[in-house]
């Protein structure tokens, strides 16, 4: 793909993005239109004139609701598929994803011991955290002990810690008071956004930021990495201080997106491939395609999870019922490569 296709292709991205992302703002039980939103925004800002009685209800439930859910839904999709991106890069394997050293296991253990404990959502969101980072940080411990840092040992020691972890989780359900600590556990693990609001799109945002920045300048490493680990070291990489520090901002970024929503399958595993499929393998590209892509994916979920029915549906339902036949057909489309 030439320069100019890619930048269009970045183009029509970032636009749609910006639309739907207008859409779910102005779709909900409250509708709006564009110029209702642009009003209060104004006046907001001090730009425009005093809101009427109308436009105050508008602006409670823009500021309160729908922008910090839009915002949390773009960056949360992005950290997702932008982990997942780097971890099929790094480890060689394209059905890794983000949750292949347990971070996902290790926040699920984390949030239920805080619902157990009958903490706020504060402490439930710092616990996952910390249950994911330390999910992590035994995944990594194992290749230490065994003096053994392939691709294969990480993957291994990932598996065994998030099958520990689920073990755990399914002692910590088993204990729990069935209707509402049970209740409460299953419902966070399916993820939702219902409960977010601005305070918790500003803690994670610098961790979107940070983690962001440094993985897309990392991504003509991660390309070598993708060779092999020969390869990277004959041209004088320093192999485990790289995947190293790509394993720790895409935990760091996996852990963030789900101590504040839950658990969301498919979207780190799907989004990548569609982003190769679109520009190719060159990380360098398709790493910021995959951004875009997540969050648009993200947004379009959370706002149909939100608008479909009277109550609002599971994320991680939706996720899986478009992120399952979309893999399929991606597969399809490349039966030829699959040996």
């Amino acid at each position: 793909m030439n320069r100019n296709i890619y930048l269009r292709t970045v183009f029509i991205l970032s636009l749609l993005l910006c639309t739907f992302a207008l859409a779910a703002v102005c779709i909900g039980r409250l509708s709006a239109n564009p110029l209702d939103v642009y009003r209060v925004i104004t006046s907001k800002l001090g730009m425009g004139p005093a809101m009427d009685e109308v436009l105050e209800a508008m602006d409670t439930v823009l500021f309160k609701i729908r922008i910090p859910r839009a915002l949390a839904s773009m960056m949360v999709g992005a950290m997702l598929s932008l982990s997942g991106a780097v971890y099929q890069g790094i480890f060689r394997n394209p059905l890794v994803s983000p949750d292949i050293l347990g971070v996902s296991s290790g926040a699920s253990v984390g949030a239920a011991g805080a619902i157990l404990l009958g903490l706020g959502m504060v402490e439930r969101q710092s616990f996952a955290f910390l249950g994911g980072v330390f999910a992590v940080m035994l995944a990594t411990t194992i290749p230490r002990l065994l003096r053994n840092y392939s691709n294969l040992v990480f993957v291994l020691s990932g598996i065994i810690v998030g099958g520990f972890l689920t073990s755990m989780l399914a002692i910590m359900k088993f204990v729990a008071e069935e209707q509402t600590e049970l209740a409460a556990i299953v419902f966070w693990q399916m993820g939702s956004f219902a409960d977010i609001n601005m305070s918790e799109v500003v803690e994670i945002s610098p961790a979107f930021l940070i983690g962001t920045i440094l993985l897309i300048g990392l991504s003509w490493r991660i390309n070598i990495l993708s060779f092999g680990e020969v390869e990277a070291k004959t041209l004088g990489m320093n192999v485990r201080q790289i995947r190293g520090i790509t394993i720790a901002c895409a935990t760091f970024l996996t852990a963030s997106a789900v101590s504040i929503c839950g658990t969301i399958g498919w979207i780190g595993l799907v989004i990548p491939h569609l982003a190769r499929l679109l520009v190719g393998s060159d990380h360098t590209r398709m790493i910021p395609i995959t951004i875009i892509l997540g969050a648009l994916f993200m947004l379009i979920i959370d706002t149909i999870a939100r608008t479909l029915l009277t109550v609002e549906i599971p994320l991680s339902i939706l996720t899986g019922a478009a992120g399952a036949p979309c893999f399929l057909w991606l597969l399809y489309r490349q039966k030829t490569n699959i040996s």
